[in-house]
Protein backbone atom coordinates (compact mmCIF):
# COMPACT_ATOMS: atom_id res chain seq x y z
CA UNK A 1 0.00 0.00 0.00
CA UNK A 2 1.06 3.70 -0.89
CA UNK A 3 0.48 5.67 1.83
CA UNK A 4 -0.79 9.16 0.46
CA UNK A 5 1.14 12.38 2.33
CA UNK A 6 -0.96 14.91 2.60
CA UNK A 7 -0.11 18.88 2.38
CA UNK A 8 2.32 20.05 5.04
CA UNK A 9 0.72 19.96 8.69
CA UNK A 10 1.55 21.33 12.48
CA UNK A 11 1.23 17.80 13.86
CA UNK A 12 1.61 17.29 17.92
CA UNK A 13 2.33 14.09 18.98
CA UNK A 14 1.42 13.17 22.29
CA UNK A 15 3.51 10.40 23.99
CA UNK A 16 6.05 11.32 21.59
CA UNK A 17 9.58 10.31 23.25
CA UNK A 18 7.88 6.36 23.08
CA UNK A 19 8.22 3.56 20.68
CA UNK A 20 4.97 4.79 18.57
CA UNK A 21 5.42 8.02 18.93
CA UNK A 22 9.24 8.09 18.27
CA UNK A 23 8.22 5.91 14.88
CA UNK A 24 5.73 8.79 14.07
CA UNK A 25 7.84 11.51 14.58
CA UNK A 26 10.42 10.20 12.29
CA UNK A 27 7.81 10.08 9.75
CA UNK A 28 6.12 12.82 9.85
CA UNK A 29 9.43 14.71 9.56
CA UNK A 30 10.25 12.79 6.61
CA UNK A 31 6.73 14.11 5.03
CA UNK A 32 7.74 17.44 5.78
CA UNK A 33 5.41 18.04 8.46
CA UNK A 34 6.62 20.52 11.90
CA UNK A 35 6.01 18.28 14.75
CA UNK A 36 5.58 19.14 18.28
CA UNK A 37 6.47 15.87 20.97
CA UNK A 38 4.85 16.31 23.94
CA UNK A 39 6.68 14.04 26.58
CA UNK A 40 7.68 13.80 30.20
CA UNK A 41 10.85 13.15 28.30
CA UNK A 42 13.14 14.01 25.74
CA UNK A 43 12.82 12.53 22.22
CA UNK A 44 15.06 10.48 20.95
CA UNK A 45 14.58 12.84 17.29
CA UNK A 46 16.01 16.07 16.87
CA UNK A 47 15.31 17.63 13.89
CA UNK A 48 14.99 21.65 12.49
CA UNK A 49 11.10 21.59 12.28
CA UNK A 50 10.70 19.50 15.91
CA UNK A 51 9.57 21.02 18.87
CA UNK A 52 9.45 19.18 22.27
CA UNK A 53 7.70 20.33 25.70
CA UNK A 54 8.33 18.15 28.24
CA UNK A 55 4.68 17.87 29.81
CA UNK A 56 2.56 16.11 31.57
CA UNK A 57 -0.55 15.58 29.35
CA UNK A 58 -2.50 15.94 32.14
CA UNK A 59 -1.97 19.43 32.36
CA UNK A 60 -4.51 20.63 30.19
CA UNK A 61 -2.90 24.74 30.35
CA UNK A 62 0.57 22.92 28.81
CA UNK A 63 -1.85 20.67 26.33
CA UNK A 64 -3.47 23.69 25.34
CA UNK A 65 0.10 25.87 24.83
CA UNK A 66 1.40 22.58 22.97
CA UNK A 67 -1.88 22.85 20.45
CA UNK A 68 -1.28 26.91 19.52
CA UNK A 69 -1.30 26.70 15.52
CA UNK A 70 -2.03 23.09 15.56
CA UNK A 71 -3.60 21.53 12.36
CA UNK A 72 -3.53 18.20 13.76
CA UNK A 73 -2.75 15.88 16.90
CA UNK A 74 -1.93 12.00 17.85
CA UNK A 75 -2.46 11.28 20.98
CA UNK A 76 -0.05 8.06 21.68
CA UNK A 77 0.86 8.91 25.45
CA UNK A 78 -0.56 6.31 27.75
CA UNK A 79 0.22 3.89 30.77
CA UNK A 80 1.35 0.24 30.18
CA UNK A 81 -0.69 -2.73 31.91
CA UNK A 82 2.63 -2.98 34.37
CA UNK A 83 1.71 0.62 35.88
CA UNK A 84 -0.05 0.70 39.53
CA UNK A 85 -3.67 0.99 38.64
CA UNK A 86 -3.97 4.14 40.40
CA UNK A 87 -1.63 5.68 37.69
CA UNK A 88 -3.13 3.32 34.65
CA UNK A 89 -6.40 5.11 35.22
CA UNK A 90 -5.16 8.82 35.97
CA UNK A 91 -2.69 8.70 32.79
CA UNK A 92 -5.33 7.09 30.20
CA UNK A 93 -8.30 8.26 31.27
CA UNK A 94 -7.03 11.85 32.70
CA UNK A 95 -4.87 12.77 30.24
CA UNK A 96 -7.51 12.05 27.54
CA UNK A 97 -10.08 14.69 29.40
CA UNK A 98 -6.81 16.93 29.65
CA UNK A 99 -6.21 16.48 25.61
CA UNK A 100 -9.66 16.10 24.74
CA UNK A 101 -10.64 19.59 26.54
CA UNK A 102 -7.62 21.60 25.38
CA UNK A 103 -7.83 20.52 21.51
CA UNK A 104 -12.40 21.27 21.88
CA UNK A 105 -10.68 25.08 23.25
CA UNK A 106 -8.80 24.83 20.59
CA UNK A 107 -11.36 24.05 18.00
CA UNK A 108 -8.32 21.59 16.34
CA UNK A 109 -10.35 19.98 13.56
CA UNK A 110 -9.04 16.54 13.39
CA UNK A 111 -7.32 14.18 16.45
CA UNK A 112 -6.34 10.55 15.98
CA UNK A 113 -6.52 8.67 19.25
CA UNK A 114 -4.69 5.07 19.77
CA UNK A 115 -6.69 3.46 21.64
CA UNK A 116 -6.43 -0.93 21.97
CA UNK A 117 -8.13 -3.61 21.10
CA UNK A 118 -7.99 -4.23 24.98
CA UNK A 119 -11.17 -2.83 25.13
CA UNK A 120 -12.69 -5.68 24.31
CA UNK A 121 -11.28 -7.59 26.84
CA UNK A 122 -11.56 -11.43 26.39
CA UNK A 123 -13.88 -11.49 23.52
CA UNK A 124 -15.81 -14.77 22.72
CA UNK A 125 -16.47 -14.01 19.23
CA UNK A 126 -13.11 -14.15 16.56
CA UNK A 127 -12.75 -12.43 14.36
CA UNK A 128 -13.90 -9.34 16.85
CA UNK A 129 -15.08 -6.24 14.56
CA UNK A 130 -16.01 -3.03 16.10
CA UNK A 131 -19.19 -3.92 16.62
CA UNK A 132 -18.03 -5.98 19.33
CA UNK A 133 -19.03 -4.62 22.82
CA UNK A 134 -16.47 -3.21 25.39
CA UNK A 135 -15.91 -5.54 27.50
CA UNK A 136 -13.16 -4.33 29.58
CA UNK A 137 -11.75 -7.31 32.73
CA UNK A 138 -8.95 -5.21 33.87
CA UNK A 139 -7.72 -2.07 35.16
CA UNK A 140 -5.54 -1.08 31.86
CA UNK A 141 -8.54 -2.21 29.23
CA UNK A 142 -11.24 -0.13 31.61
CA UNK A 143 -8.80 2.62 31.20
CA UNK A 144 -8.84 2.12 27.58
CA UNK A 145 -12.58 1.54 27.15
CA UNK A 146 -13.47 4.99 29.08
CA UNK A 147 -10.79 6.92 27.03
CA UNK A 148 -12.74 6.10 24.08
CA UNK A 149 -15.91 7.21 25.74
CA UNK A 150 -14.66 10.35 26.57
CA UNK A 151 -13.09 11.04 22.65
CA UNK A 152 -17.01 10.09 21.75
CA UNK A 153 -18.27 12.30 23.41
CA UNK A 154 -16.75 15.01 21.35
CA UNK A 155 -18.19 14.12 18.31
CA UNK A 156 -20.63 15.26 16.36
CA UNK A 157 -18.95 18.45 15.97
CA UNK A 158 -16.41 20.00 13.55
CA UNK A 159 -13.43 17.86 14.55
CA UNK A 160 -12.80 14.84 12.89
CA UNK A 161 -12.02 12.18 15.43
CA UNK A 162 -10.49 8.76 14.36
CA UNK A 163 -10.03 6.13 16.98
CA UNK A 164 -7.45 3.50 16.01
CA UNK A 165 -8.10 -0.20 17.56
CA UNK A 166 -4.29 -1.85 17.37
CA UNK A 167 -3.13 -5.06 18.63
CA UNK A 168 -0.16 -5.55 20.38
CA UNK A 169 2.59 -3.90 18.22
CA UNK A 170 6.06 -4.41 17.78
CA UNK A 171 8.95 -3.36 15.61
CA UNK A 172 12.14 -2.05 16.05
CA UNK A 173 12.34 -0.44 19.17
CA UNK A 174 9.66 -2.51 21.29
CA UNK A 175 10.77 -4.27 24.02
CA UNK A 176 8.59 -5.45 27.08
CA UNK A 177 7.82 -8.95 27.46
CA UNK A 178 9.22 -9.87 23.91
CA UNK A 179 12.50 -9.49 25.26
CA UNK A 180 12.64 -12.31 27.51
CA UNK A 181 11.75 -14.16 24.00
CA UNK A 182 14.63 -12.60 22.47
CA UNK A 183 16.70 -13.39 25.21
CA UNK A 184 16.25 -17.30 25.26
CA UNK A 185 16.69 -17.67 22.18
CA UNK A 186 19.54 -15.93 21.83
CA UNK A 187 21.07 -17.81 24.51
CA UNK A 188 20.35 -20.88 23.18
CA UNK A 189 17.33 -22.32 25.11
CA UNK A 190 14.37 -23.81 24.14
CA UNK A 191 10.95 -21.60 24.93
CA UNK A 192 7.95 -22.57 26.61
CA UNK A 193 4.02 -22.02 25.69
CA UNK A 194 0.95 -23.02 27.69
CA UNK A 195 -0.78 -25.95 25.97
CA UNK A 196 -0.19 -26.65 22.80
CA UNK A 197 0.32 -23.09 21.55
CA UNK A 198 -2.09 -23.46 18.53
CA UNK A 199 -4.28 -20.73 19.09
CA UNK A 200 -3.90 -18.18 16.75
CA UNK A 201 -2.34 -14.57 18.03
CA UNK A 202 -2.59 -11.52 15.76
CA UNK A 203 0.02 -8.69 16.50
CA UNK A 204 0.69 -5.82 14.37
CA UNK A 205 4.49 -3.81 12.82
CA UNK A 206 4.61 -0.66 14.18
CA UNK A 207 5.75 1.01 10.70
CA UNK A 208 2.17 -0.66 9.50
CA UNK A 209 0.33 1.14 12.24
CA UNK A 210 2.49 4.40 11.59
CA UNK A 211 1.06 4.09 8.04
CA UNK A 212 -2.64 4.00 9.54
CA UNK A 213 -2.45 6.70 11.62
CA UNK A 214 -0.85 9.17 8.24
CA UNK A 215 -3.92 7.51 6.70
CA UNK A 216 -6.14 9.03 9.34
CA UNK A 217 -4.61 12.23 9.59
CA UNK A 218 -4.99 12.89 5.64
CA UNK A 219 -8.54 10.88 4.98
CA UNK A 220 -11.47 13.05 4.09
CA UNK A 221 -13.53 13.40 7.30
CA UNK A 222 -16.33 11.59 6.66
CA UNK A 223 -14.74 8.48 6.19
CA UNK A 224 -11.91 8.99 9.19
CA UNK A 225 -14.44 9.86 11.33
CA UNK A 226 -15.17 6.50 12.79
CA UNK A 227 -13.30 4.12 15.37
CA UNK A 228 -11.05 1.06 13.44
CA UNK A 229 -9.59 -2.52 14.30
CA UNK A 230 -5.91 -2.61 13.29
CA UNK A 231 -3.71 -5.92 12.69
CA UNK A 232 -1.40 -7.97 11.09
CA UNK A 233 -3.74 -9.43 8.06
CA UNK A 234 -1.27 -12.36 7.62
CA UNK A 235 -1.11 -14.59 10.96
CA UNK A 236 -0.35 -18.06 12.27
CA UNK A 237 -0.22 -19.83 15.87
CA UNK A 238 1.93 -18.83 18.48
CA UNK A 239 3.69 -22.01 18.43
CA UNK A 240 5.23 -21.05 14.71
CA UNK A 241 5.49 -17.72 15.32
CA UNK A 242 8.25 -18.21 18.60
CA UNK A 243 9.49 -20.92 16.89
CA UNK A 244 10.70 -18.25 13.73
CA UNK A 245 12.82 -16.42 16.01
CA UNK A 246 13.97 -19.80 17.54
CA UNK A 247 15.39 -20.64 14.31
CA UNK A 248 16.45 -16.95 13.51
CA UNK A 249 19.10 -17.94 16.51
CA UNK A 250 19.91 -20.59 14.78
CA UNK A 251 20.56 -23.00 17.74
CA UNK A 252 18.19 -25.94 16.74
CA UNK A 253 15.91 -24.91 19.96
CA UNK A 254 12.12 -25.77 20.08
CA UNK A 255 9.11 -24.51 21.50
CA UNK A 256 8.12 -26.55 23.89
CA UNK A 257 4.36 -27.09 25.54
CA UNK A 258 3.63 -26.74 29.59
CA UNK A 259 0.38 -28.45 30.46
CA UNK A 260 -1.94 -24.83 30.73
CA UNK A 261 -4.01 -25.63 34.06
CA UNK A 262 -1.00 -25.94 36.03
CA UNK A 263 1.19 -23.60 34.26
CA UNK A 264 -1.61 -20.94 34.70
CA UNK A 265 -2.55 -21.63 38.46
CA UNK A 266 1.73 -20.82 38.90
CA UNK A 267 1.44 -18.03 36.94
CA UNK A 268 -1.45 -16.61 38.99
CA UNK A 269 0.58 -16.86 42.23
CA UNK A 270 3.53 -14.90 40.65
CA UNK A 271 1.46 -12.00 39.56
CA UNK A 272 -0.33 -11.90 43.30
CA UNK A 273 2.95 -12.14 44.74
CA UNK A 274 4.45 -9.54 42.31
CA UNK A 275 6.84 -12.05 41.21
CA UNK A 276 6.10 -12.15 37.49
CA UNK A 277 4.83 -9.42 34.65
CA UNK A 278 2.89 -11.55 32.98
CA UNK A 279 -0.59 -9.97 34.00
CA UNK A 280 -4.05 -11.98 33.98
CA UNK A 281 -5.29 -10.72 30.73
CA UNK A 282 -2.36 -11.71 29.21
CA UNK A 283 -2.47 -15.19 30.53
CA UNK A 284 -5.68 -16.04 29.21
CA UNK A 285 -4.91 -14.21 26.02
CA UNK A 286 -2.19 -17.02 25.38
CA UNK A 287 -4.77 -19.88 25.85
CA UNK A 288 -7.47 -18.40 23.08
CA UNK A 289 -7.40 -17.55 19.73
CA UNK A 290 -7.19 -13.09 19.38
CA UNK A 291 -7.54 -11.65 16.87
CA UNK A 292 -9.86 -8.87 14.88
CA UNK A 293 -11.68 -8.03 11.57
CA UNK A 294 -9.88 -4.84 9.62
CA UNK A 295 -12.57 -4.78 6.86
CA UNK A 296 -13.35 -1.84 8.28
CA UNK A 297 -9.99 -0.05 8.23
CA UNK A 298 -9.79 -1.82 4.35
CA UNK A 299 -12.60 -0.66 3.28
CA UNK A 300 -13.16 2.99 4.48
CA UNK A 301 -10.02 3.72 4.92
CA UNK A 302 -7.85 2.17 2.31
CA UNK A 303 -5.54 1.01 4.52
CA UNK A 304 -4.03 -2.81 4.38
CA UNK A 305 -0.79 -3.75 6.33
CA UNK A 306 2.47 -4.57 4.56
CA UNK A 307 3.81 -7.30 7.36
CA UNK A 308 3.34 -10.38 8.53
CA UNK A 309 3.03 -11.41 12.51
CA UNK A 310 6.13 -13.20 11.33
CA UNK A 311 7.57 -10.05 9.65
CA UNK A 312 7.20 -7.94 12.54
CA UNK A 313 8.17 -10.14 15.26
CA UNK A 314 11.42 -11.08 13.26
CA UNK A 315 11.78 -7.08 12.57
CA UNK A 316 12.01 -6.57 16.34
CA UNK A 317 14.67 -9.33 16.69
CA UNK A 318 16.19 -8.40 14.48
CA UNK A 319 17.07 -5.06 15.61
CA UNK A 320 17.77 -6.27 18.97
CA UNK A 321 20.02 -8.64 18.51
CA UNK A 322 21.97 -5.31 16.62
CA UNK A 323 21.53 -3.53 20.05
CA UNK A 324 22.23 -6.12 22.13
CA UNK A 325 26.09 -6.33 20.26
CA UNK A 326 26.07 -2.66 19.68
CA UNK A 327 26.09 -2.46 23.65
CA UNK A 328 28.80 -5.36 24.09
CA UNK A 329 31.16 -3.68 21.84
CA UNK A 330 30.88 -0.77 23.14
CA UNK A 331 30.79 -2.18 26.79
CA UNK A 332 27.60 -0.23 27.51
CA UNK A 333 25.61 -3.22 28.46
CA UNK A 334 28.07 -3.85 31.47
CA UNK A 335 28.16 -0.08 32.58
CA UNK A 336 24.36 0.77 31.95
CA UNK A 337 23.48 -2.59 33.72
CA UNK A 338 21.26 -1.63 37.02
CA UNK A 339 20.23 2.32 35.57
CA UNK A 340 17.07 1.53 33.72
CA UNK A 341 16.87 -2.59 33.15
CA UNK A 342 14.09 -4.25 33.74
CA UNK A 343 11.79 -1.39 34.88
CA UNK A 344 9.58 -1.89 31.94
CA UNK A 345 8.22 1.83 32.23
CA UNK A 346 7.83 2.42 28.18
CA UNK A 347 7.78 -0.60 25.35
CA UNK A 348 11.00 0.62 25.01
CA UNK A 349 12.63 -0.85 28.32
CA UNK A 350 12.95 -4.91 28.56
CA UNK A 351 10.52 -5.34 31.46
CA UNK A 352 11.61 -7.56 34.46
CA UNK A 353 11.44 -11.70 34.27
CA UNK A 354 10.93 -11.56 37.68
CA UNK A 355 10.84 -15.43 38.86
CA UNK A 356 10.16 -16.17 35.53
CA UNK A 357 14.29 -15.71 34.60
CA UNK A 358 15.36 -18.65 37.17
CA UNK A 359 12.73 -20.83 34.81
CA UNK A 360 14.65 -20.35 31.81
CA UNK A 361 17.25 -22.68 33.26
CA UNK A 362 14.86 -25.71 32.41
CA UNK A 363 15.27 -24.73 28.87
Amino acid sequence: MVTPTPPAQHVVVTGGAGMLGSTLIRRLLADGHQVHCVDLREPGVRHERLENSIADVRDPVAMKRALADADALVHCAAALPSYPEEQIRSIIVGGTESVMSAAASSALPRVVHISSTAVYGLPRTVPTTEEYPREPVDTYSAAKAEAEEVVERHRGGEMCLPILRPKTFLGPGRMGLFAMLFEWAEEGRHFPVLGRGDVRIQMFDVDDLVDAVLVALSAPPERADGTFNLGAAEFGTLREDFQAVLDAAGHGKRVKSLPARPALHTLRLLEATKLSPVYGRLMHKLLDDSYVSTDLAREQLGFAPKYSNQDAILRTYAWWREQRAAKAASGAGRRGAGKRGGAGVTSVDAWSQGALSLAKFLF
